[in-house]
C-alpha cells in the first residue's frame, strides 16, 4: 500500500478537472477529496483539516478569490495552489497577494500537478509548524489581516511558548490595531523569555502615533 503523503482537497466546477487531478494524486500516494463548488469547499475545510487545497478560480456562485479570502480567514494553515485559465495571469498574481502559494494554468498534464503538489508540500514540510505560523502571520500583517495574523501568532505560542518571536509578533499586531498597552504586554513577555532579543527592544522602545511607529516595527 502506498504511504500516504498529505490531504488534498481539489475545488473545481468541473467533474472531469476533479476525476483527473483526483485520480493522478491518488496515484502518487495523497488522499484526495473534491468540491463542486466554493461553498462546499469552505464546508468541509469547517469539518476537516488539508494540507492543500487546488482552487479554480472561475466558478459560478462563490468564485476562487471569495473562497481563497476565506480560507485564510479560516484555515490559514492550509497551503492553497490556484487553477487559471490560460492567460488569466493578472488574476492568479492577486490570488498571490492574498495567500496563495503557487498557480497553474489550464490546461495542464498529469506530471505538471503532481510536480507542483510535491513541490509546495516539501516545501512546507521544512518548516516547523512554529515558524509555518509565523510566515502566515506575517504574510497577513502584510495584507492588513490582522485577525488573521493574530491567530497565526497565538497557534505559534501554542506550539512552543519558550520562543520570543511569536510574543513580539503578537505585540506588534496590537500596536497596528492602536492597542499600544497590550502590544507593550506582549514585548516585555518576549524580554522575559529571552533578555537578548532585540526586535522586542526596539519595539517597546518606539514612540510617537502609530501611524509614524507601523512603518517602523520590527516583526523579527
Amino acid at each position: 500500500m502506498t504511504q500516504q503523503r498529505g490531504r488534498i482537497l481539489v475545488v473545481d466546477d468541473e467533474k472531469n478537472i476533479r476525476l483527473t487531478l483526483g485520480q493522478t494524486l491518488e496515484m502518487a500516494g495523497y488522499a484526495v477529496e473534491t468540491a463542486v463548488n466554493g461553498e462546499d469547499a469552505l464546508n468541509q475545510l469547517q469539518r476537516n483539516p488539508f494540507d492543500l487545497m487546488l482552487l479554480d478560480l472561475r466558478m459560478p456562485g462563490m468564485d476562487g478569490i471569495q473562497v481563497l479570502r476565506q480560507v485564510m480567514e479560516q484555515r490559514p494553515e492550509t497551503q492553497v495552489v490556484v487553477i487559471t485559465a490560460h492567460g488569466s495571469v493578472d488574476t492568479a498574481v492577486e490570488a498571490m497577494k492574498i495567500g496563495a502559494v503557487d498557480f497553474i494554468q489550464k490546461p495542464f498534464a498529469p506530471q505538471e500537478i503532481r510536480d507542483l503538489v510535491a513541490k509546495v508540500l516539501d516545501r512546507d514540510r521544512q518548516q516547523t509548524n512554529y515558524e509555518l505560523y509565523l510566515t502566515l502571520a506575517r504574510r497577513n500583517i502584510g495584507q492588513r489581516h490582522y485577525a488573521a495574523a493574530k491567530e497565526q501568532a497565538r497557534r505559534a505560542i501554542a506550539k512552543d511558548s519558550a520562543r520570543p518571536e511569536a510574543f513580539n509578533l503578537l505585540g506588534a499586531i496590537h500596536d497596528l490595531e492602536g492597542n499600544r498597552h497590550t502590544a507593550m504586554t506582549n514585548y516585555r513577555i518576549a524580554l522575559d523569555i529571552a533578555p537578548s532579543y532585540e526586535p522586542a527592544r526596539y519595539n517597546m522602545n518606539l514612540s510617537g502615533p502609530v501611524s509614524s511607529r507601523s512603518s517602523k516595527l520590527d516583526l523579527g
